[in-house]
C-alpha cells in the first residue's frame, strides 16, 4: 500500500468529546485507522464551569466572550498534558459510504500526544507511514 492509496475520512476517529475539537485527522491506512485530535473548545456551558474552576473571569458576550476565553484558557487538554492525540486502531468495515472503515475500538494499539497542531500533524504521518508497512 501507499499513500496514495491511505482513505482521508471527513470526521474523528476516536475521543467522546471530538466534536468539541477543530483539529481532526482521521486516516485508514492497510487494515488499521490512525486518528488524531485537538484543539479541544467546549461549548459555552462547560467553558463557563471550567473558567469558573480556574478562577476566571470571562468578559463580553457571545464572540466576544469566545476570544476573550481562549485569550485566558486556550484549547482545553484532550488528555493529561496534552492538547492533541494521535491513536492506532485496527479498522472494522463500516456501512457509510464517506467513510468505508471504523475503529475498532477494543484494538487501541498506539497513543502519542503533542502539544501543538505541527507536531501532531508530524505524528499523524509518522504513524500512518508506519502502518502502511505492516504486513
Amino acid at each position: 500500500m501507499s499513500s496514495k492509496d491511505w482513505i482521508w475520512m471527513p470526521h474523528p476517529g476516536h475521543f467522546i468529546c471530538a466534536s468539541d475539537c477543530r483539529f481532526r485527522l482521521n486516516t485508514y491506512v492497510n487494515g488499521y485507522i490512525v486518528s488524531t485530535v485537538g484543539e479541544m473548545f467546549p461549548d459555552a456551558p462547560v467553558r463557563e464551569i471550567l473558567a469558573k474552576c480556574k478562577k476566571i473571569t470571562l468578559r463580553g458576550q457571545g464572540d466576544e466572550r469566545k476570544y476573550d476565553y481562549m485569550k485566558k484558557v486556550g484549547y482545553e487538554e484532550v488528555g493529561f498534558g496534552r492538547k492533541y492525540e494521535t491513536m492506532v486502531f485496527k479498522a472494522v468495515k463500516s456501512e457509510e459510504k464517506c467513510c468505508p472503515w471504523k475503529i475498532d475500538v477494543e484494538t487501541e494499539l498506539e497513543c502519542d500526544g503533542y502539544n501543538d497542531p505541527e507536531s501532531a500533524t508530524l505524528g499523524h504521518y509518522k504513524r500512518c507511514k508506519e502502518y502502511d508497512k505492516k504486513k
